[in-house]
């Protein structure tokens, strides 16, 4: 069995997780708290950073990439069509491409900011960074979800999923981002139907269940959060 070092909140972890449950693995979860920190953690992964995957017998395994290749390496060929990274090297490309933009540049420009300012801070001690929320942090960031998801409508008008055919990693990473502000309401879902209507396929699969069923204390989900048919 897989343990699984994440925050709930975490877009890179609720990637990995949509990843693990769409192959069917068993999986342990460990929340984690990186601003803290902890020594324990460090020792497994020097980066401090979550998602960690551990497993008795393999190296420690960082980040949602790593991770990502990890888990079509060992487990991908068995998939046969459900594999999420396809098997041509072209297809292969796309997919890591969106996989890039939405865990490199999504993650720095919106759900990053937006997680850390309206989650992260209310745990952080002020040594940490936390305090209130920066409004203009926020602001700016909530006006970059409006151009991904742009984005994400053109990909979805253009293709049946994000990045062609068949379900793969790409659709996992957007979606996992889009969820972790859904939950805080930050995703203008009025603006692009496209959009809306692919993440709401993305999100009635079973592999979504155990994130759409985490809430937080004293932030409670947006109406769209649960909500299959928003």
């Amino acid at each position: 069995m897989f343990t699984l070092f994440h925050h709930p909140f975490c877009p890179h972890s609720r990637f990995v997780r949509l990843a693990l449950g769409e192959y069917g693995l068993d999986l342990r979860l460990a929340e984690e708290r990186p601003w803290e920190r902890r020594e324990a953690f460090l020792v497994l992964n020097p980066a401090g950073t979550t998602p960690l995957l551990v497993k008795e017998d393999i190296p420690a395994v960082p980040g949602a990439g790593v991770i990502a290749e990890y888990l079509d390496e060992t487990y991908g060929a068995a998939m046969d069509n459900r594999r999420l990274l396809p098997t041509t090297a072209a297809e292969r490309i796309e997919v890591r491409r969106l996989m890039a933009w939405f865990n490199e540049k999504f993650f720095e420009e919106a759900s990053n900011p937006l997680v850390t300012e309206r989650i992260y801070k209310r745990f952080m001690s002020e040594e940490n960074g936390g305090g209130a929320p920066a409004t203009d942090v926020i602001r700016a960031a909530k006006a970059n979800v409006r151009y991904h998801l742009a984005y994400i409508g053109w990909l979805a008008q253009t293709r049946n999923y994000l990045a062609g055919d068949k379900l793969t990693y790409a659709d996992l990473a957007a979606a996992a981002h889009l969820s972790a502000i859904d939950y805080l309401g930050d995703v203008p879902w009025i603006e692009d139907e496209a959009a809306k209507a692919w993440y709401a396929r993305v999100k009635s699969r079973p592999s979504f269940r155990p994130l759409l069923s985490e809430w937080l204390a004293g932030v409670p989900a947006s109406p769209t959060y649960v909500d299959l048919d928003f």
